[in-house]
């Protein structure tokens, strides 16, 4: 008993160590600094202000379906940028896609645009080089949000710091000159942009100007200043030889197998030459930024300030449709029971997820699973994207459902065919407790339309629909091209992965999916 109190003791001791020894250091005290107000003579504002102007009150829209065009719009923006650029994500990887943005970020700081990166520590393991280069610059500043105290591994830090650190910054957004933004589910890397990559995810952006431009530099400054922002020299000392690591990285990445063709594609692209030359076609509409208090991060957001409290009256004034596409969908009891009467009030209710065979995330399958029944039971129409083969075409075309089997990653909600909401938060309870989200809720018709048309053509060839026979559910649609098939098995489960995915269903971490 004595030897077991001592190593009791030992364990209690060495956790208190770890404790102090990765204990985030205090952030210092930081000047704050706010978005610059759109200078009326840069090329963008000259061609956006007029229009802005004469839609008073209201805000432009773009839908960027396609992953092509959703990076083309984030490059040629930064290269037609004079005066700033804001952006903030929670993944930004080291592949093609990535370091060539941030040799964008990169050259439109040494040409004199301001430029401020905050990235999630999170979503940015192996670019704390490139990263320190760009910060490095007179014109640049990167932060880091609730950072990770051991920079290797960096898992660690969940063992002694797991509160803080299980809170993340989700948010997406790419704000250029003041005047025009790019906000939605994508982050920055290959899959999430249609390049080549054996994983891509299907995903939706929006392209926006006007009056919730304002709003959204605003909140970014909120987090920029906020106490979980941290300047990455405080995390990583800067190196004589990141520069030239940097440009190393991104000749091998310019010189890789078809970057030469992908990058043909973002030059062709035709939305901010004809966004500058007044000859974008936007759609004028109220446009609403719903986002977290930053200090949710600390966990420490006021009441009354989550994306979820102001999202739920506006989802539940549906009276005729709501469908719902999230990539990682848990309800919960209290979702499923709100879609549930929904359903039983006469309201279509339509939910698309990723299926077991397109999910990235085991374990949020297995949460997700539970609250398929009662769902269906009261006739909510649940459906899950395919995994299907892809080709080179597919890639190229990949949206909010795409043409072939990517996994689903776009979060997108859309009522009575009057209302979009567009942005980063998953119907689950890691968005509307943990994480940090935003997006824009936008009085689109026209977007609502689109949105229900996805969901009318891809369920069936791209998409199984859930039923139910006996109590027990069923998977119908069509098997590469071929009639229609219902099966009882669930697609993409094997022996191994239904144990997996019974024993993470019994586990008590649904409120971190």
């Amino acid at each position: 008993m004595g030897r077991v109190l001592l190593w009791l003791v030992v364990l209690v001791a060495a956790f208190g160590l770890a404790r102090l020894s990765l204990r985030l250091p205090p952030r210092p005290d930081l000047a704050e600094t706010l978005s610059l107000p759109p200078d009326p003579d840069t090329p963008l504002a000259r061609a956006i202000l007029p229009q802005a102007e004469a839609h008073a009150g209201l805000s432009g829209v773009r839908p960027l379906w396609e992953g092509t065009g959703a990076y083309a719009a984030r490059i040629l923006l930064a290269r037609n940028a004079r005066q700033s650029i804001d952006a903030r994500y929670y993944i930004w990887q080291g592949d093609h896609t990535g370091l060539q943005l941030l040799a964008e970020l990169q050259a439109a700081a040494e040409r004199g645009v301001r430029v401020r990166l905050l990235v999630d520590d999170n979503g940015t393991p192996g670019i704390d080089v490139e990263l320190a280069s760009l910060n490095a610059l007179p014109g640049a500043e990167v932060r880091v949000f609730n950072p990770f105290s051991l920079r290797w591994p960096r898992v660690l830090s969940y063992a002694v710091d797991f509160p803080r650190i299980n809170r993340r910054m989700h948010n997406k957004s790419f704000t250029v000159d003041g005047v025009a933004s790019v906000v939605g589910g994508r982050n920055v890397g290959d899959i999430y942009f249609a390049r080549n990559a054996e994983t891509q995810y299907s995903d939706f952006d929006v392209l926006v100007t006007g009056t919730v431009v304002g709003d959204i530099a605003a909140d970014f400054d909120a987090y920029w200043n906020s106490a979980s922002a941290y300047p990455h020299e405080m995390l990583v000392a800067p190196g004589p030889g990141d520069a030239a690591a940097f440009v190393a990285s991104l000749r091998a990445a310019t010189e890789a197998p078809g970057q030469q063709d992908y990058d043909s594609a973002v030059a062709g692209s035709a939305l901010v030459r004809d966004l500058l030359a007044d000859g974008l076609a936007m759609e004028w509409v109220p446009v609403r930024l719903l986002s977290d208090d930053p200090a949710k991060g600390l966990g420490r957001a006021p009441a009354g300030t989550l994306v979820a409290t102001a999202l739920a009256p506006l989802l539940g004034q549906a009276r005729q449709s709501l469908d719902v596409v999230s990539a990682y969908f848990v309800p919960g009891r209290e979702g499923t029971e709100r879609l549930a009467f929904a359903a039983r009030s006469g309201v279509r209710v339509r939910v698309l997820t990723n299926s077991l065979e397109a999910t990235d995330v085991l374990p949020v399958h297995a949460a997700y699973g539970k609250y398929r029944l009662p769902l269906i039971a009261s006739g909510v129409e649940v459906s899950e994207l395919k995994r299907n083969p892809q080709t080179e075409g597919d890639r190229a075309a990949l949206g909010l459902l795409g043409s072939s089997g990517a996994s689903l990653h776009a979060k997108v909600f859309a009522v009575d065919g009057r209302a979009v909401f567009v942005g980063s938060f998953n119907f689950d309870p890691r968005s509307v407790w943990l994480n940090c989200e935003m997006g824009l809720w936008i009085e689109s018709p026209t977007l609502a339309a689109r949105v229900a048309g996805a969901l009318d053509q891809g369920i069936g060839p791209l998409a199984w629909q859930l039923g139910m026979v006996d109590g027990s559910l069923t998977w119908s649609g069509s098997d590469a091209g071929g009639p229609p098939v219902t099966r009882s098995e669930e697609p993409g489960t094997s022996m191994v992965r239904r144990a997996a995915l019974s024993v993470l269903a019994w586990l008590p971490v649904e409120w971190m999916m």
